[in-house]
């Protein structure tokens, strides 16, 4: 049943379809459940928004790492994949697993989390959130999206890949 908003849109956009050039979801919010080192970016390494998006990481000082759960298949259960399938590159910038603080083991916080609050009544504004953090990676994603913005030429497919392959559509 999710997506069916980003889906909508992505079916009935305001502007034409071919206008829309890159999708930088936001729909999460990085950075809240403890000061992160390092972030995901869902979906970069598909096209060329992954050099925006180092760009930006960087800038801010983050490091960009893999999916640490692939098989949990992240990138196409998320609201930027609605996008992705009428052709548009996209991005999910999500927590990495790697704190400031080390006494704070971010991997398995994430995984607790997840599994106890998420999408739970628990998931509220009275659990622990860090503040800070959270409104350094909603700068990282602004920065993401005003690289991308920045850029000549709008995001490409890479070459072969398998999204830009299926779903790349003449603009």
């Amino acid at each position: 049943m999710g997506l069916l908003c980003s889906d909508y849109f992505a079916h009935s956009p305001t502007v034409p379809l071919n206008k829309i050039v890159a999708n930088v979801n936001i729909d999460g919010a990085p950075g809240l459940l403890f000061p992160m080192k390092d972030v995901v970016a869902m979906g970069a390494e598909h096209s060329s928004i992954e050099k925006d998006v180092e760009s930006a990481a960087r800038e801010i000082g983050y490091a960009l790492i893999p999916d640490p759960m692939p098989e949990e298949t992240g990138f196409i259960r998320s609201d930027e994949y609605s996008f992705v399938l009428q052709g548009v590159p996209a991005v999910y910038i999500d927590d990495g697993i790697s704190s400031t603080d080390p006494k704070i083991d971010g991997f398995a916080f994430e995984k607790k989390w997840m599994v106890t609050r998420y999408h739970t009544p628990l998931d509220n504004m009275d659990q622990p959130l860090d503040y800070e953090s959270g409104a350094k990676a909603a700068g990282l994603n602004f920065l993401a999206g005003y690289e991308i913005a920045q850029q000549n030429q709008p995001p490409e497919w890479n070459h072969g890949d398998f999204f830009g392959t299926k779903f790349a559509q003449t603009r």
